[in-house]
């Protein structure tokens, strides 16, 4: 093999699906690298239309479209989003990285050079700057390819139209024949359902002259190491793991809204002094992409409660299919609704 500038490029993406424009990236960092570690960003999230696919399924999607001496020197690896903590998904970067250069790199008296490559094409590529210590590599946006119409056009009434005539122009032959077989799968079908939901949700306020923004609140309920939860019971979600909390009514204080929907989803028979009193911390989480439904601003609270052996009776109602208490080491970010999972994280402090 030639020499190269880099024993090993970084490249981070979500890859939702994997397209042209992904596999140009790849091409150009092992024309200049021994070797490629490819990070699949939003790991273990549950499906959605965002995020339809896994990281094995991914995985899949990328080898497939190389050939077998380009795959013998990539190196694919699952990478959590922390939405709310810039710097613990800086050191989760690094630390994966890392493991990998450790495990991979093959001229053992000498420091690996590593760089990271990408191109900047939106605000979304900020992360490009977080890495100083690495070298960098930009790569031209093959033909302004994104993945976000490829996904929408997927789950549309055109999907097979876009599979049989367009995709060829944006997709690996091998990640059309698997999405192909995407589309006759459970998932594909739960996927679709969940969008439909939200198109017709969607539709209420489509006369509206401004996009609204909705204003909810959470509580994230703690005690003796364990963190109250619900099932939800009905779409958006449905299934699925959640914070209790809802839409704050026009004549509540978001205190009061927060408590009344802990009270109506989990029958928490804990005094409400005693729940005001135990507020240890609130915070505004405000992601963009938090909630498939529209421009969704929650508030959420903290409540840490006393220490007991035996943890208050719960059970679900109104929206929620059943209450529980959950360890924080059975939190599972792929089965939890929206960025559930990350405000329990971010408020507690908990490196789940």
């Amino acid at each position: 093999m030639q020499d190269t500038q880099y024993d090993f490029l970084v490249f981070i993406g979500r890859f939702q699906p994997f397209h042209l424009g992904h596999l140009s990236v790849i091409k150009a960092g092992l024309a200049q690298a021994s070797k490629m570690i490819i990070l699949c960003g939003s790991a273990h999230q549950p499906r959605s239309t965002r995020n339809p696919w896994t990281v094995a399924e991914r995985e899949s999607m990328i080898r497939g479209a190389l050939p077998d001496s380009d795959a013998k020197r990539t190196l694919i690896a699952p990478l959590m989003d922390i939405v709310y903590n810039d710097e613990s998904w800086v050191r989760n970067v690094q630390s994966t990285v890392n493991g990998l250069v450790t495990a991979h790199h093959d001229v053992p008296h000498r420091t690996p050079r590593i760089g990271l490559i990408g191109h900047g094409k939106d605000q979304s590529s900020y992360y490009l700057n977080l890495f100083p210590q690495w070298g960098s590599v930009s790569v031209a946006n093959y033909k302004s390819i994104s993945a976000t119409p490829i996904r929408k056009s997927l789950f549309d009434e055109q999907a097979r139209d876009f599979l049989q005539q367009t995709a060829k122009d944006v997709l690996p032959e091998s990640v059309i024949r698997e999405m192909s077989a995407f589309g006759e799968t459970k998932a594909y079908q739960d996927v679709k359902e969940e969008q439909a939901f939200v198109l017709q949700y969607k539709k209420v306020w489509e006369a509206s002259p401004y996009a609204p923004t909705f204003v909810t609140v959470d509580a994230v309920v703690i005690q003796s190491g364990h963190v109250l939860l619900v099932e939800r019971k009905a779409r958006p979600g449905k299934g699925l793991l959640a914070l209790p909390g809802g839409f704050v009514n026009q004549d509540e204080k978001l205190v009061n809204a927060c408590l009344r929907e802990l009270r109506e989803e989990t029958r928490l028979k804990v005094p409400t002094p005693v729940l005001k009193g135990s507020i240890k911390k609130q915070s505004v989480f405000d992601d963009p992409h938090r909630s498939q439904r529209g421009r969704t601003i929650t508030h959420a609270f903290h409540i840490e409660l006393e220490p007991s052996n035996v943890l208050p009776k719960v059970k679900g109602g109104d929206d929620a299919k059943r209450a529980m208490w959950v360890p924080f080491s059975e939190l599972n970010p792929s089965n939890m609704f929206e960025d559930h999972y990350f405000i329990i994280q971010e408020l507690t402090g908990i490196a789940l």
